[in-house]
């Protein structure tokens, strides 16, 4: 107890002068700091590699478009697909009332038959007929020359009248004529005469017709031309439709397109070529490369927009016709380059851009000069050096005040 005592006794004649002395601390720290200024957050200026990119919205379109329409006027009997539905070259997509094209059918090749029978008749009949026709004229002609030669020896001896040898010369003149119009007969049956070309002549004609009928019996079934999807149908069962008349609209299988609207004042950064990530809206975190294919030589007046295409470098199972896309399109690329982020920069859009930076312990207003802008980004071409400390919280700071650095 005399111990403690002896403390008590010690430290109540000095306590004063502890008070004091730790108050006068405290303000010495209120001072250093007042004195050091305030605590700003700073980001050290870096190189790394920058992307300048356009952002644009559109849509996926395939390359072409198959219009799909009947080629004859009909009543449709059948439609097995929908549309949307994906469908493989040589699914039958509409099929038309067929009753009058069958008759047509059953006609024209009954027309091939009867063309084709009497070319046979032709070559297996009247060819034979028209044959012993001539040998039976010829052997007339023999007996009325022979009848006429001893017809004329009688006139000479005076055993026969003038009468009777002009009958015997016209039964020889009428033989010579029948056996050159036998002969003619024969040429005209065999090949190359007339009614043996008239005869294989409407062979052709009935066969071409027949074709023609199958033919239009055939487009009476109307069926995908390539595998793909069908984006519209505008036909129903029981509807009439006329030839030329789209019914479908078929969006071949194939690399797909995305066309976008380019704002125009970002024209002059467009080019052939360029690389692009994409994604569409329905599957925002599914990006995949497309590639500049086409640029529109013209802007849309009302718009001021500037259509282009780009391929999608990658089969998507996921991209459908017309579905909404966004497009960030890389049109400049420069590596390891000065670069800050577009917040920390004051009057970025004005003539004269500035930061704040701190130096030997004060905030100075730094004028600089950009370059390169890409997303959040921009390329620093002069103003500032590696490692330099730009004040991103700036806290309303006037120029030379001294501040320091949150660590």
């Amino acid at each position: 107890m005399g111990g403690m005592n002896a403390v008590w006794t010690w430290i109540r004649p000095h306590g004063g002068q502890l008070l004091w002395g730790l108050l006068a601390l405290l303000l010495g720290a209120a001072s250093l700091r007042w004195w050091l200024g305030p605590q700003v957050q700073t980001e050290a200026v870096q190189r790394r590699d920058l992307l300048q990119t356009v952002v644009a919205s559109g849509r996926v379109e395939s390359p072409h478009r198959v219009s799909i329409g009947a080629q004859i006027t009909g009543t449709v009997a059948r439609v097995p697909v929908s549309e949307g539905q994906v469908v493989q070259a040589g699914d039958v997509l509409v099929e038309l009332v067929g009753t009058e094209l069958q008759s047509a059918q059953r006609q024209a090749q009954q027309a091939v038959v009867q063309a084709q029978n009497r070319l046979r008749q032709m070559n297996e009949l009247q060819g034979p007929v028209v044959q012993q026709a001539l040998r039976q004229a010829q052997a007339s002609l023999d007996a009325a020359r022979a009848s006429g030669e001893r017809s004329l020896a009688l006139f000479q001896q005076g055993f026969m009248g003038q009468a009777a040898l002009d009958e015997s010369r016209k039964a020889l003149a009428l033989a010579e004529a029948q056996v050159l119009a036998a002969q003619k007969q024969v040429a005209s049956t065999q090949a190359g005469g007339a009614e043996h070309s008239l005869a294989v002549g409407a062979v052709a004609e009935a066969q071409a017709n027949s074709e023609m009928v199958n033919a239009k019996a055939r487009y009476a079934v109307i069926q995908a031309p390539a595998n793909g999807h069908l984006i519209s149908r505008h036909v129903e069962v029981g509807d009439v439709v006329q030839a030329g008349k789209v019914l479908m609209t078929l969006s071949p299988e194939g690399a797909a397109q995305l066309v976008v609207q380019i704002d125009e004042k970002n024209l002059r950064l467009i080019a052939w070529g360029q690389q692009a990530l994409a994604s569409a809206d329905a599957y925002p975190q599914q990006k995949f490369k497309a590639q500049v294919v086409y640029i529109n030589p013209g802007i849309n007046a009302q718009t001021g927009a500037v259509e282009i295409k780009l391929d999608v470098l990658e089969p998507q199972q996921n991209l459908k016709q017309d579905m909404t896309v966004s497009v960030d399109l890389v049109v400049s690329r420069k590596p390891q380059v000065l670069a800050l982020q577009v917040d920390h920069v004051n009057d970025i859009g004005g003539a004269s851009p500035w930061v704040w930076l701190l130096e030997a312990g004060h905030a100075l207003r730094r004028p600089v000069r950009l370059g390169l802008r890409g997303g959040a980004w921009v390329e620093v071409l002069d103003g500032l050096r590696v490692g330099d400390a730009v004040i991103v919280s700036p806290n309303a700071l006037r120029e030379g005040q001294r501040v320091r650095a949150q660590l």
